[in-house]
């Protein structure tokens, strides 16, 4: 199969509609998409990635008003959150709609929904009379991809088309929450921080949980969110994360490759460096994270030894993914 990589939504559109794969832009991560409400397109999303069957997939809609279609008993707050936050990197896990195949949901009866902020996502999605089904447009497991060139090094062949709209503008995935009662639950941390969730609900009967960290990794559970699973975004290296003063002098003598905020640290067999922000602005260093784990895979260093960022804001979600990477 030859991959081509273009602007044409229209071509993106077509291909869609005859249940292929397109990679598409969003502001988080490129993402595989297929036609959401067709089960053997959807397939074709797992057996590319080599995903498990059981890790549900998001489905990315063009407005907050398209969530009824396809959710049922959907909370007021959620349209609060949305106006304030979509579109744009949050995801909603709702009660599924039987328009949603099971594939979608890993079996679950939960929905993640979203609308996401790229300008070329949604035109494509206003041409489509279906959602989309995308997860991170690369091998299962791996660094996830944000410019199509990253998605073209890991797909080519395997796809027909990517649809080219630039970097990634956030570079890490959406937040993903969900609501039970009066409980604001974040599954997974990501481009909108918990505090300014936490801010926007503070007038409402909702409560905001603590990001619920993952703790289901086996093949017979059921996710009722994608981000879940414990050992994801890995580059083929082996990844230490932690304080950084320890790591080094754990690692001393093998050759590292470093990921660090904004400090530059010095040691013996540092062979790759990767400061992600010199002004320590976390949007910055979360836009650059995944573009700089992969420059450090390819580095020809025996580890990657990545510090632990502040524990706020995108902080949280940097350190969700440099911990996942590192089980």
């Amino acid at each position: 199969m030859q991959t081509i990589t273009g602007t044409d939504i229209s071509f993106a559109a077509e291909l869609l509609r005859k249940g292929e794969l397109v990679a598409i832009p969003t502001e988080t991560v490129y993402g595989l998409a297929a036609n959401a409400l067709d089960a053997d397109a959807v397939l074709k999303i797992y057996e590319t990635k080599g995903r498990p069957l059981f890790n549900p997939l998001i489905v990315h809609v063009h407005d907050a008003k398209q969530f009824e279609k396809y959710a049922e008993e959907i909370p007021s707050i959620v349209y609060e959150l949305a106006d304030k936050f979509s579109p744009g990197p949050l995801t909603f896990v709702l009660k599924k709609k039987n328009i949603i195949p099971d594939i979608v949901t890993g079996g679950g009866d939960t929905v993640a929904l979203r609308v996401p902020g790229h300008p070329l996502a949604l035109k494509l999605l206003s041409q489509l009379d279906f959602p989309l089904a995308a997860p991170s447009a690369n091998p299962f497991g791996y660094i996830s991809p944000v410019n199509a060139f990253h998605v073209r090094e890991q797909l080519e062949g395997r796809i027909p088309y990517i649809l080219d709209g630039g970097n990634s503008m956030v570079g890490i995935e959406s937040t993903v929450i969900s609501f039970e009662g009066n409980k604001v639950s974040v599954l997974r941390a990501g481009g909108v921080a918990m505090e300014d969730i936490a801010e926007q609900i503070q007038n409402s009967k909702f409560k905001i949980q603590n990001f619920v960290k993952p703790i289901l990794n086996l093949e017979s559970s059921i996710l009722n969110s994608p981000g879940q699973l414990k050992s994801h975004y890995a580059p083929k290296i082996i990844l230490k994360f932690g304080k950084m003063e320890k790591l080094l002098a754990k690692y001393s003598n093998e050759k590292k490759a470093i990921l660090s905020f904004s400090k530059k640290y010095s040691g013996e067999n540092i062979v790759a460096y990767e400061i992600l922000s010199l002004k320590g602005d976390l949007h910055e260093a979360a836009r650059n994270l995944f573009s700089a784990m992969r420059k450090l895979d390819a580095s020809g260093a025996e580890v990657i030894l990545a510090e632990k960022f502040p524990d706020h804001g995108l902080g949280v979600a940097i350190n969700d993914r440099l911990e996942r990477a590192s089980s």
